[in-house]
C-alpha cells in the first residue's frame, strides 16, 4: 500500500549529540544523552560506522522529497526536540505538507501518559486529527 502519513512522536532523526536540545536537556529530564548513545550503539554497533547512512539518520539524506504528509510532535524538555523539529522543517521545505507541534513543559515519553499529562490527550487527539486529514486527502486522489 502507498503510505499516506508519517506520525513522528519525538523522532530520532540523526546520530548526533551536539544539538542545543541535547545540551539543555541531555541530563535530568528522563531520556539522557548517555542513554541515547547506548541506544545508538545497540542499533549501529560500537563504532557507529553507519551513523551517516540516511536509513539510520534521515536528516543526513540528500533529499526528503516525495515523502507522505507528516505530523511531528516534540517535547520541550527532550534531547531529541531539535532534531525532530529540524526534520519537520526539512520535510516542509522539500514540499511535504507537515504539521509540527512542540509541547511546552513536556518530557520525552509524555505522549503515552494520558493519566499524568493533559497534553498527552491533546497530542493523541491532534495525531488522530492529522491522520484523518491525510487519509481523506489520499482518498480524493
Amino acid at each position: 500500500p502507498r503510505l499516506v502519513h508519517q506520525l513522528l512522536v519525538y523522532p530520532v532523526t540523526d546520530c548526533a549529540f551536539e544539538t542545543d536540545s541535547y545540551q539543555r536537556n541531555g541530563e535530568g529530564y528522563g531520556l539522557s544523552r548517555t542513554s541515547m548513545a547506548w541506544y545508538w550503539r545497540q542499533y549501529l554497533g560500537d563504532d557507529l560506522a553507519e551513523a551517516d547512512n540516511p536509513l539510520a539518520s534521515p536528516l543526513r539524506a540528500e533529499t526528503l522529497v516525495g515523502l507522505p504528509r507528516a505530523h511531528v510532535i516534540t517535547a520541550e524538555y527532550d534531547p531529541l526536540c531539535d532534531e525532530g523539529e529540524e526534520y519537520g522543517r526539512r520535510l516542509e521545505e522539500e514540499g511535504t505538507p507537515t504539521v509540527a507541534t512542540r509541547y511546552p513543559g513536556m518530557l520525552h515519553g509524555f505522549f503515552t501518559r494520558v493519566n499524568q499529562y493533559d497534553d498527552a490527550a491533546k497530542a493523541i487527539t491532534e495525531a488522530g486529527y492529522q491522520l484523518r486529514i491525510s487519509i481523506a486527502a489520499a482518498a480524493v486522489r
